[in-house]
C-alpha cells in the first residue's frame, strides 16, 4: 500500500511538494536514477517525462507500487540481482575410475552472478567425499638425535602404512622426507670439529652426519620397498638448540609440487613427525638472516634445500596459504609435551590435525589412519580471494539435515556422504563500471573448487539516452532518466533561471532575515522559493522552511501528549487539555469521589488526576486512608448497611453505590496481630463491635467483622470482698516479713562491727598494761678464784 502523501504549500509561489512520510526511498533524496537505486534494493526510478501532478512535486525514487499509483506505469527503472550456472557435472561415487580427471567432489563448478548491492542472493553447494579416492602421503621426519629410537622403529613403516593405507584406498603413494635445521650458528655446531660429524664428544651417540635443513629423499611411489631402502639409510645429525626447522621442510614438501610427485586427482597428506618445537618467522635474525621467505621452492640438483642459510624461517600465515594453495592435510605427529602447542597451529593452519605421537613412534600406523579418517569424516569451505564489496554468509546443512546459520564446515561424515551449504551473497556498493571480481570456493584440502565470477548492476537503463542542449531543460542542459542537468550558470528544474547578480537576488529572496541561512538550512533555494526538504520526522513548510510539525515540545516520548497538533515548533492543545506538551487536562470527572467529594476531600484535582495531600491516602479519588482519621465510621456505615440493611446509607441503591469496593467477612475470633490491618472499634447498645480494615492489591477493601458484639458481665460482691480482704492480708504479712528481715540483717551487722573491733584490741583481758612488778634483777659481771674454781656473777 503506498504510503501517506503529506501535502506542503510554498507560500506566494503556489508550489506544492508531496512528502512521502518515514518512507525510505523518498527519504534518500536521490538525484539520480543510479542513487536510487542505491539506497535500498525495494527503490525504484520513474524516467517519465511529465510525471505526477502540475501541482506536486513527486519523488521519482520511489517503491515500484506508489510509483505505478502515480503514473509512472511502464517507465521504471529498477534492477534485480541475478544468478546463472555455468558449469554443472554431477557428483561422482568412486575416485579409482580410469579417468581421475573427470571425478567430482563439488557442484556446481561455476556460476556467474549479476548483483544489484543490497539485493542478496543465493545459491547452493553440494560436495562428497568419494569413495576409494587416490592418496599421496608424505612422509617429513625429524632426524635430530633425539630422534635415534623413533629412526629405528620406522625402518618397515612402509610395508605396514602401504598394507593399512589400501584397506582405505586401492590408490596409495607413499613418499619421504627428512630434516633437522638450519646449518648455521646458533641454530647448529659451526666449528671447524663439527664439520663432518657434531656428535664428536658426545658420549653416549659419537657418530652422527652434518646437520641440513631439509633433504627430499624419496618422491611419491607405490612401491614401498624404495620407502624401507630409503628409510633404512638414514642417520641421525644433531643440532645445537631445542626447536627444530621443521617449516622450512614443510613449506618445500608442499611447493615443490614436481619433485615430490603430487598428484592433481588424489588427496595429498603431508605427516610431520618431531617431538620438539619449531622455529618460526623471525627466528633467522638470530643467525643473522633477515630476508622473509618468499614462498617459493629451493630444491637443488641433490634434492636439498638450499635457501636454507639464506631466507628466513617461514611464517604461520604463509606455511597455510602454501598448503592450501596445493590442497595438502597436514598431520602434526607430535609428543604429548608439545601436543597444546601444535593443536594452537592448527587453528590458525586449515585442514591441519594433530596426533600424539609416543617417544619410540611406536604408534605412528595407527596415528596416520585415525587422522586420515578424521580428515576424510569432515568437509570445510575456504573462500579464495572474496572481494572487499561482497559479503558472503552460509548456511550448512549436514548429515541430520538440520539447518546451521553461518557455519560452513560438517563433521562426523561417513564416506560417500553429500553435504550442503546455502551461500548468500551480496554486494555492499558499487564499484567502478567495467569492474567485474572472481572468488573461488572449495573445500579445505579437495583439489575441486567452484569459480564465482561477479558483475554489478549498478547502472540504469534510461542513462544511455542523453538528450543534451534540450528544449526540455530550456537549451541549457541536458535531459537524462527525467531529470534535467544543467549548465554551468544555470539552474532550477527546468534550468530557467540563471545564476550570477540575479542568482545571488534570488539567494536572499530566499532568507528569512539578512544573515540567516538560506530556506533556513532546511531546504533549496529554487530561483526565487524555497523547496524544503524531506525529513522522516514530519513535515517541514514555510515560506523559508523555517517550520515544522515535530519540533514541540513531547511527554513520555508523544508529541504534544497526543491530545495537540505541533505548528511551527508550538503545540496546539485539543479542547480540555492545558500545557507547553497538552498533558494536562481541565476535566474533573475524574477526580469525583463516590460520596460527591473532590478527591474524597483528601488531596487537590491537578490535571485531572487527584493529588492525595493527606498522609496515608491512596488511589485514583484518595478514597483508600487506612490512617486517616473517620475511616473507622465510613467503614462502619457499609457493614451496616451491607450486613444489617441498618445505619444512614440503608437505601439499597445508596449503599451499593458507595460500598461497591469493600469485601466483608465474618467471623467468630478476630485476629488483631496483622500489621497491614487497621483495627475499628464501635458501641452497640451495651456492647462493642469489633471490625479489621486492610486494603487489597486489587485496590478492593477487606473487611473482617464479628459475628457477635463483645458484651460485658455484672461484678460479683462477695468476690470483690474476698480479694479487698485477702490483699490487705497479703499486704500486712509481706510488711511484717520485709521488717523481720531488716531487723535480722541490722542485727547481724552489729555482732560482725563488735566481732572486729575486739580483735583488734593490743592487749588480753588478764593483763592491765599499766601494771609493774616490785622486785627487779640486776646482773654484774666479774669473776675471782677460790680454791681454782671460777666463778661469774653469784658468789656462795
Amino acid at each position: 500500500v503506498p504510503p501517506v502523501l503529506q501535502v506542503v504549500c510554498l507560500g506566494q509561489c503556489g508550489l506544492c511538494i508531496s512528502i512521502a512520510s518515514l518512507n525510505i526511498c523518498t527519504r534518500g533524496s536521490a538525484a539520480s536514477c543510479e542513487e536510487c537505486l542505491l539506497i535500498h534494493p525495494k527503490c525504484a526510478w520513474c524516467s517519465k517525462e511529465e510525471f505526477g501532478s502540475t501541482k506536486f512535486i513527486t519523488s521519482r525514487c520511489d517503491f515500484v507500487e506508489n510509483l505505478n499509483t502515480n503514473g509512472c506505469a511502464g517507465e521504471i527503472e529498477t534492477k534485480k540481482s541475478s544468478i546463472h550456472i555455468v558449469e554443472n557435472l554431477p557428483l561422482s561415487s568412486k575416485g579409482s575410475s580410469s579417468t581421475l580427471s573427470d571425478v567430482t567432489q563439488i557442484m556446481p563448478q561455476k556460476i556467474s552472478l549479476n548483483l544489484r548491492p543490497g539485493d542478496k542472493t543465493s545459491f547452493r553447494v553440494q560436495v562428497r567425499q568419494v569413495e576409494d579416492y587416490p592418496v599421496d602421503l608424505y612422509y617429513l621426519m625429524d632426524l635430530s638425535l633425539s630422534m635415534k629410537d623413533d629412526l629405528d622403529n620406522i625402518r618397515n613403516l612402509g610395508t605396514k602404512l602401504a598394507e593399512e593405507m589400501r584397506k582405505l584406498t586401492s590408490n596409495f603413494r607413499l613418499g619421504f622426507g627428512s630434516f633437522v635445521d638450519k646449518n648455521i650458528s646458533p641454530f647448529s655446531y659451526t666449528a671447524p670439529r663439527y664439520q663432518n660429524n657434531p656428535c664428536i664428544g658426545y658420549k653416549l651417540f659419537p657418530n652422527c652426519v652434518p646437520s641440513f635443513g631439509f633433504r627430499h629423499l624419496l618422491s611419491l611411489t607405490d612401491k614401498v620397498d624404495s620407502f624401507n631402502e630409503e628409510v633404512q639409510k638414514q642417520r641421525v645429525s644433531r643440532n645445537r638448540d631445542a626447536p627444530e626447522g621443521g617449516f622450512d621442510a614443510i613449506l618445500q614438501a608442499a611447493v615443490c609440487k614436481e619433485k615430490i610427485g603430487w598428484r592433481k586427482e588424489a588427496s595429498h597428506l603431508l605427516v610431520f613427525t618431531t617431538d620438539d618445537v619449531p622455529h618460526i618467522a623471525l627466528d633467522g635474525k638470530l643467525g643473522g638472516l633477515v630476508q622473509p621467505h618468499d614462498g617459493q621452492c629451493h630444491l637443488n640438483e641433490a634434492n636439498e634445500y638450499s635457501a636454507s642459510n639464506q631466507l628466513d624461517y617461514p611464517s604461520l600465515a604463509l606455511l597455510g596459504e602454501k598448503l592450501a594453495e596445493n590442497n595438502i592435510h597436514l598431520i602434526f605427529a607430535v609428543t604429548k609435551a608439545h601436543y597444546f602447542l601444535y593443536k594452537n597451529f592448527t587453528a590458525l593452519i586449515p585442514g591441519t590435525t594433530v596426533e600424539i605421537l609416543l617417544q619410540d613412534s611406536n604408534n605412528i600406523i595407527q596415528l596416520i589412519v585415525k587422522a586420515y579418517n578424521s580428515i576424510r569424516s569432515k568437509v570445510e569451505l575456504t573462500v579464495w580471494d572474496n572481494p572487499e564489496d561482497v559479503s558472503l554468509t552460509f548456511t550448512a546443512t549436514c548429515q541430520d539435515g538440520l539447518l546451521y546459520p553461518g557455519v560452513r564446515k560438517c563433521a562426523d561424515l561417513q564416506i560417500g556422504d553429500t553435504v550442503s551449504f546455502e551461500v548468500s551473497v551480496e554486494a555492499r556498493s558499487c564499484p567502478a563500471e567495467t569492474t567485474s571480481h572472481t572468488f573461488t570456493i572449495k573445500p579445505a584440502g579437495f583439489r575441486d573448487t567452484l569459480e564465482v565470477e561477479v558483475t554489478y548492476n549498478c547502472t540504469c537503463g534510461c542513462t544511455t539516452w542523453l538528450e543534451r542542449n534540450s528544449s526540455k531543460c530550456s537549451g541549457n542542459g541536458t535531459y537524462t532518466c527525467g531529470l534535467c542537468e544543467c549548465d554551468s550558470g544555470y539552474l532550477g528544474a527546468k534550468c530557467e533561471c540563471e545564476e550570477g547578480e540575479s542568482g545571488n537576488m534570488y539567494q536572499n529572496l530566499c532568507r528569512e532575515a539578512e544573515g540567516k541561512p538560506v530556506c533556513s538550512g532546511r531546504g533549496e533555494c529554487s530561483c526565487n522559493h524555497c523547496v524544503c526538504y524531506k525529513s522522516e520526522f514530519g513535515k517541514i513548510y514555510g515560506l523559508f522552511c523555517e517550520c515544522d510539525d515535530f519540533s514541540c515540545a513531547r511527554y513520555k516520548g508523544v508529541l504534544c501528549s497526543g491530545h495537540g497538533e505541533c505548528h511551527c515548533g508550538e503545540c496546539k492543545c485539543h479542547a480540555g487539555y492545558i500545557g507547553d506538551n497538552c498533558n494536562c487536562s481541565t476535566e474533573t470527572n475524574r477526580c469525583l469521589s463516590n460520596d460527591s467529594q473532590m478527591c474524597s476531600g483528601r488531596g487537590n484535582c491537578v490535571c485531572g488526576k487527584c493529588q492525595c495531600t493527606e498522609p496515608g491516602a491512596f488511589g485514583e479519588t484518595c478514597e483508600k486512608c487506612p490512617t486517616c482519621p473517620g475511616v473507622c465510621s465510613t467503614k462502619r456505615d457499609c457493614i451496616e448497611c451491607m450486613l444489617y440493611s441498618s445505619g444512614r446509607l440503608a437505601d439499597n441503591q445508596t449503599c451499593q453505590k458507595h460500598c461497591k469496593d469493600e469485601i466483608i467477612s465474618r467471623v467468630d475470633v478476630l485476629k488483631t496481630d496483622d500489621q497491614h490491618s487497621v483495627l475499628c472499634v464501635y458501641p452497640v447498645n451495651d456492647c462493642v463491635m469489633k471490625f479489621t480494615y486492610s486494603e487489597l492489591p486489587s485496590g478492593k477493601s477487606n473487611l473482617t467483622v464479628l459475628k457477635e458484639p463483645e458484651c460485658g458481665s455484672a461484678p460479683n460482691a462477695l468476690t470483690i470482698l474476698l480479694a479487698v480482704v485477702g490483699s490487705i492480708l497479703l499486704i500486712g504479712i509481706v510488711l511484717l516479713a520485709v521488717w523481720k528481715l531488716l531487723v535480722t540483717i541490722h542485727d547481724r551487722r552489729e555482732f560482725a562491727r563488735f566481732q572486729s573491733e575486739r580483735s583488734r584490741a593490743r592487749y588480753e583481758m588478764a593483763s592491765n598494761p599499766l601494771y609493774r612488778k616490785p622486785i627487779s634483777t640486776h646482773s654484774l659481771d666479774f669473776t675471782f678464784n677460790k680454791l681454782s674454781k671460777s666463778y661469774n656473777g653469784t658468789v656462795d
